[in-house]
């Protein structure tokens, strides 16, 4: 009975956020926004890829990020030095963004800027590799990232993540030289998970892969993907 009732409390709990989810969508749809949502385990670099993508394309794609984090505002600060509206979601002591969460970070946006200028929102989920992948916020597409230095097995381990994945960019690829690690095989498990992801080997500190990444970003605002489909 008790496992019953845990499974009916969750597929509700789903199906609101789902509910919601839709919602966020229809906001971004109707205003001619593209939103990301960017997922990975606390450390593989996501923050330091949205300077790098805000660095490069602010002057000429008109952003927003909505910055989830549990207790603080750091990453937020880091994102703010670009001239960007970046909206602090503080989510206590939960591991993931939900639709709800996202669509008090809309209503923000929505009061204090007008929403049609805006060609792109970036989600900057909760650093977690499990709980951020099974809650939809209203993203088109969702970007996971996965460092090198959390080794080949984590696509096996946590598929969730890399199966609802559109985009994989696997992270801090010049650090490859130091580490027992095969990024072909990285890529070799993910595709067990997901044949048909999109994947960028990046490293921040080098800029390798920055361009494929940038240019895949622009695509899929010029692309402008909406409830009906995902771009190709």
């Amino acid at each position: 009975m008790h496992q019953t009732f845990d499974a009916a409390l969750s597929i509700n709990l789903l199906h609101a956020n789902q509910t919601g989810a839709d919602s966020n969508r229809a906001h971004f749809d109707e205003w001619g926004i593209t939103c990301l949502n960017i997922m990975s385990s606390p450390g593989a670099g996501k923050t330091v890829l949205l300077e790098q993508t805000l660095e490069a394309l602010s002057s000429e794609i008109k952003v927003a990020v909505i910055e989830g984090d549990m207790t603080t505002e750091l990453d937020a600060e880091r994102l703010r030095k670009y001239n960007v509206p970046v909206i602090a979601i503080n989510t206590g002591r939960s591991c993931h963004l939900d639709s709800r969460m996202v669509a008090g970070g809309i209503h923000q946006l929505e009061h204090q800027y007008n929403p049609t200028d805006f060609d792109l929102v970036l989600v900057e989920n909760v650093g977690n590799l499990v709980c951020p992948a099974e809650f939809e916020v209203g993203e088109h597409l969702k970007i996971a990232l996965l460092s090198i230095t959390e080794g080949e097995d984590k696509p096996l381990k946590y598929p969730i993540m890399f199966q609802q994945a559109d985009c994989l960019l696997i992270t801090k690829i010049d650090l490859a030289p130091y580490l027992d690690v095969d990024i072909n095989r990285i890529e070799e498990n993910v595709r067990q998970m997901n044949p048909h992801v999109k994947i960028i080997t990046i490293s921040a500190k080098t800029g390798a892969g920055l361009e494929a990444w940038l240019d895949w970003v622009k695509s899929q605002v010029v692309a402008k993907p909406t409830l009906v489909g995902k771009p190709e």
